[in-house]
């Protein structure tokens, strides 16, 4: 595949969410221009959103109203941020109405984003905040609660944890894209703070080093991420958030680079929970996988991203 060939490919009307961002970030067309309003209005007619929102249950939520959050990966939770990144917002009235389900349960409170029994969740409330924001939410108090909320549990090293222990983890990577979907500015000088200092703890292991062995699903690339973390993820968040440039990403954006394909495209490597070589946890008894793209073939979404990152657009 040309060059041409494969910017084609990534524009290709039959995914209007690739072709809409194609012709932002490839192509450099305005905004504003006939194409690309266009292939935005079609993001949720066909291809891998509207495909999402025909199994939408006309109440609002998927599979089942009793729990948005399972099963994983399927339920409710999970398809508004998929969707969220495909670039949907609440303009769409299906969206719109899970997203009402969503603050009834989790939101119902003027705090942090966070179920009724549980509260809070690093994990749970960074990637709530992140959809909130995407979908135009970024002002609701409940999302502004959980922002500061997510820079309170930040780790002394700079980093977040899931679990309760003293230290981050690379995994805890869900407040820093919090902040990042927010951009810088309307970050407030508490956040700002928060964010320095948690680029500085993933910059300081190069996205990739934590202990002395290698975590091999880090290294694979993956989509949708639900909640996991691999180095594209890392690269994407601190583009986001202001730290592309710096020479410390050079392993990580290398090794990007080594899994470029020969036609100039990247594959699906894996599909979350990624089991294979080097994985060290366990699956939630009815979690079912779920793919926009085949396994081991090349990958729209994950060439959009890598490009970006590389600076290849």
């Amino acid at each position: 595949m040309s060059p041409l060939d494969r910017d084609a490919w990534l524009a290709d009307p039959k995914q209007p969410a690739a072709r809409y961002r194609s012709l932002m970030e490839v192509e450099g067309r305005n905004p504003e221009s006939k194409e690309v309003l266009a292939a935005r209005r079609q993001i949720s007619r066909r291809g891998w959103a509207a495909d999402i929102l025909r199994t939408q249950d006309p109440r609002g939520f998927w599979v089942h109203r009793d729990s948005l959050y399972v099963p994983k990966y399927v339920s409710t939770n999970w398809r508004l941020l998929a969707l969220a990144e495909l670039g949907l917002t609440a303009d769409h009235p299906g969206v719109r109405r899970a997203i009402h389900l969503m603050l009834e349960d989790y939101g119902s409170t003027a705090g942090p984003l966070g179920g009724k029994k549980r509260g809070p969740h690093l994990c749970f409330t960074g990637n709530t905040a992140r959809m909130m924001i995407l979908f135009g939410f970024g002002a609701d108090p409940r999302v502004r609660a959980s922002l500061d909320w997510l820079a309170a549990q930040q780790k002394e090293d700079g980093g977040w944890d899931c679990f309760g222990r003293k230290k981050g983890t690379l995994d805890g990577w869900e407040a820093m894209a919090a902040f990042a979907a927010l951009g810088r500015r309307r970050w407030t000088r508490t956040w700002k703070a928060s964010v320095e200092r948690g680029a500085e703890f993933y910059l300081e292991r190069g996205l990739l080093r934590e202990g002395r062995t290698r975590y091999v699903p880090w290294e694979r690339l993956h989509y949708p991420i639900h909640y996991y973390y691999d180095v594209l993820v890392g690269l994407e968040t601190l583009q986001r958030l202001g730290y592309g440039d710096d020479p410390r990403l050079g392993p990580a954006k290398d090794l990007l680079r080594r899994k470029r394909r020969p036609d100039g495209t990247w594959p699906l490597e894996a599909v979350h929970p990624d089991l294979g070589r080097g994985a060290n946890y366990d699956v939630d008894p009815g979690t079912r996988r779920f793919a926009m793209e085949r396994v081991g073939a090349a990958s729209r979404w994950i060439t959009l991203r890598a490009l970006s990152v590389l600076g290849l657009l």
